[in-house]
């Protein structure tokens, strides 16, 4: 049974950065009978985001009510989505710790593109994701890195770690409007449905997308 709700002109942004349980939460919301966004669409929004063009972004948002992923995962996304729709929530996904996401990325990285092992440069400009070099240009744009830096455990967990605080900081004293969870813990299926108002959807949060 869906759990529909009118959020009119409000949304349901998913800010946590990728491979902290942003699938399993996207497809939580879905079963809650809100419309989640394309992910192929919004990844083609990257290039956007790196020049900081958020106008193509907005316009995305009006095809959906929530939201998960790049370019919603990244840093300033959530202070603009904040601005052009009002009242809307804000779910920051997070792990039990910064080495425990760094560990899933590079799991995840090196399951589909290192065939076992951690990806080269020169794997991630071959990659054919979305387009060819397009997740290369993905971890230059967010983390900053080059063929040296590529994965380096210091610069992928300050990212991380800072991404975290700057979300927290900027919703401070708005408690109502930004949920903080791990979707490992007990109740976090009853976390999110209470935050976003809706009936407890009994069969727990899915895990899906490991790495």
């Amino acid at each position: 049974m869906l759990f529909r709700r009118n959020f009119k002109n409000k949304k349901i942004f998913v800010v946590g950065r990728n491979k902290t349980g942003t699938t399993s939460l996207g497809h939580a919301l879905s079963t809650m009978g809100f419309k989640v966004g394309k992910q192929s669409k919004a990844e083609r929004l990257m290039e956007d985001w790196g020049q900081r063009k958020f106008k193509s972004i907005v316009k995305y948002c009006k095809s959906a009510e929530a939201f998960q992923d790049v370019p919603f995962s990244l840093d300033e996304t959530y202070r603009v989505m904040d601005y052009e729709f009002p009242e809307s929530k804000f779910i920051l996904t997070v792990r039990n710790s910064a080495q425990e996401w760094y560990d899933s990325l590079t799991r995840f990285h090196a399951k589909i593109i290192g065939k076992g092992r951690l990806p080269t440069a020169d794997d991630l400009k071959r990659f054919k994701y979305r387009e060819t070099g397009w997740l290369w240009r993905n971890q230059q744009a967010i983390y900053g890195i080059d063929e040296h830096t590529l994965y380096n455990k210091e610069i992928y967990i300050q990212h991380y770690e800072m991404h975290n605080k700057k979300v927290q900081d900027y919703f401070k004293y708005r408690k109502n409007d930004l949920l903080v969870i791990n979707l490992g813990n007990p109740g976090s299926m009853k976390l999110l449905c209470d935050f976003l108002g809706v009936p407890e959807i009994q069969e727990g949060m899915p895990h899906l997308n490991k790495s």
